[in-house]
């Protein structure tokens, strides 16, 4: 894995806490624990709510320490949680999906909001997609907080837009580290994405790269050779360490570095956690 990132490189702050307990829903390949470990934060028990068996063993293979718990809809009697985080599912709410809103997947928001009533931590986090005004708006309202808009291009070489709801105080947008496709290409030159098409327009030497969900079939030229994006390309997109996600198939990294999170945007979020 990579050197840890400090706080002050993410936002200027040099932020060490202490989290007795940590307990996150929808944990996917937990990259919420890597964020946690790249500012240094130091945590007790860590339990995850997860049911893929390949996000799971990734998890394990790199924080074997991990108290799996299952199913979100079977998590409880849980206590002494101070961070409680999650990604619910955005399937139902994403321009992309089946737009049935809280009528589909994305409706174990609620399980969510469950677990949160009942753990009460003393501080919470929620991510999800861009959505409609009205979705947006119960999330609100159940949560008690507004959401903060964060572009993943800030602090990586791709344009992901996301929502985060949390208690934290004081997060702020961060600065935009100017990472650029350049930084995370091995070898070659990226091409443009347009809806479900990969077009052969080259990228201006600036540009950042369109990734969405179930897209990571972008394509580079090499040597004149159209290719995808690598794993470990994807990985660096994603702010996550070279090879975290090597104990699978490449089709189950594709996959989950897809449905994860932009590591450095929650580890930004996260280090504003007073001490």
């Amino acid at each position: 894995m990579k050197d840890k990132i400090s706080a002050e490189e993410l936002n200027g702050n040099c932020s060490k806490h202490l989290l007795p307990a940590v307990l996150s829903l929808f944990d996917g390949m937990s990259c919420g624990q890597i964020a946690l470990n790249k500012i240094g934060y130091k945590y007790g028990d860590y339990y995850a709510s997860e049911i893929d068996k390949y996000a799971i063993k990734v998890t394990q293979s790199n924080y074997p320490n991990t108290k799996q718990i299952g199913c979100v809809t079977n998590v409880k009697d849980i206590s002494n949680i101070e961070l409680l985080y999650g990604g619910s599912p955005c399937q139902s709410f994403s321009i992309a999906g089946d737009n049935t809103g809280f009528e589909g997947k994305s409706g174990l928001f609620y399980e969510y909001v469950r677990v949160l009533n009942e753990v009460k931590p003393k501080y919470f986090l929620l991510e999800n997609v861009k959505m409609k005004k009205e979705w947006q708006d119960i999330i609100s309202k159940e949560l008690g907080v507004e959401p903060i808009e964060i572009n993943s291009n800030l602090l990586s070489a791709q344009n992901r837009k996301r929502l985060y709801w949390t208690n934290i105080p004081d997060v702020t947008i961060p600065k935009d580290k100017g990472i650029l496709l350049e930084n995370v290409i091995t070898n070659g030159i990226p091409l443009k994405e347009k809806a479900q098409t990969i077009l052969s327009t080259i990228y201006k030497e600036n540009a950042k790269s369109m990734i969405k969900r179930k897209k990571w079939g972008l394509l580079v030229c090499e040597n004149g050779v159209e290719r995808k994006f690598t794993p470990k390309e994807c990985e660096s997109l994603q702010t996550v360490p070279d090879n975290y996600t090597s104990s699978v198939s490449d089709t189950q990294r594709y996959r989950m570095l897809g449905n994860g999170w932009t590591v450095d945007v929650i580890a930004h979020i996260l280090s504003f956690i007073p001490q």
